[in-house]
């Protein structure tokens, strides 16, 4: 897989289009479950021309209760770890993948700020997850920087990572 550090680097408009090769490429269809980024994955995915042959499905899921009710979240693990987690960020991309029949997904939850952190989980703590509904693999970050730039960075690191993980099909052979 190449590394996701190298394809931050990327302007997102080429990570995005990078992305859509690679998903018609390989036929398979990509969703996004989105809370602290609020739709950012979802927006520069679409601004693709072309986009709606591999996205036709985004989840901002900003509530606790959206993320149960569209993503079938459990309330338990809402509960027991908070939204800002491994399992729960999982539980999104599975749920995503489900719900739209996508064949891989990326999930994202965090602090972007200026409130809300905690000694725990201090603002910058952002969650991810990319996946399918059987198997997710989750990263937690410690973004810098403002809102804004934790919620530009998150969705970079969503992009890149369903890049990478694509680009590893591609070099196996695999479809989706």
């Amino acid at each position: 897989m190449p590394s996701v550090s190298s394809l931050t680097n990327l302007d997102l408009t080429l990570l995005a289009q990078r992305l859509g090769r690679l998903c018609q490429q390989l036929n398979v269809e990509v969703t996004a479950a989105e809370s602290c980024t609020g739709g950012g994955i979802a927006s520069v995915i679409t601004g693709v021309a072309g986009s709606s042959a591999y996205f036709t499905t985004g989840y901002v899921t900003y509530a606790n209760a959206a993320k149960s009710r569209l993503l079938g979240v459990p309330e338990a693990m809402l509960n027991e770890h908070g939204a800002v987690s491994e399992a729960v960020v999982k539980a999104m991309a599975a749920g995503a993948c489900r719900e739209s029949g996508a064949g891989i997904g990326v999930a994202v939850s965090g602090i972007a700020g200026p409130e809300g952190g905690s000694a725990e989980k201090p603002v910058g703590t952002v969650w991810l997850a990319w996946g399918d509904t059987s198997q997710q693999e989750a990263e937690c970050f410690h973004l810098p920087g403002d809102r804004q730039a934790v919620r530009e960075q998150a969705v970079r690191l969503a992009l890149a990572g369903l890049v990478a993980r694509l680009d590893t099909r591609v070099k196996a052979g695999k479809k989706a």
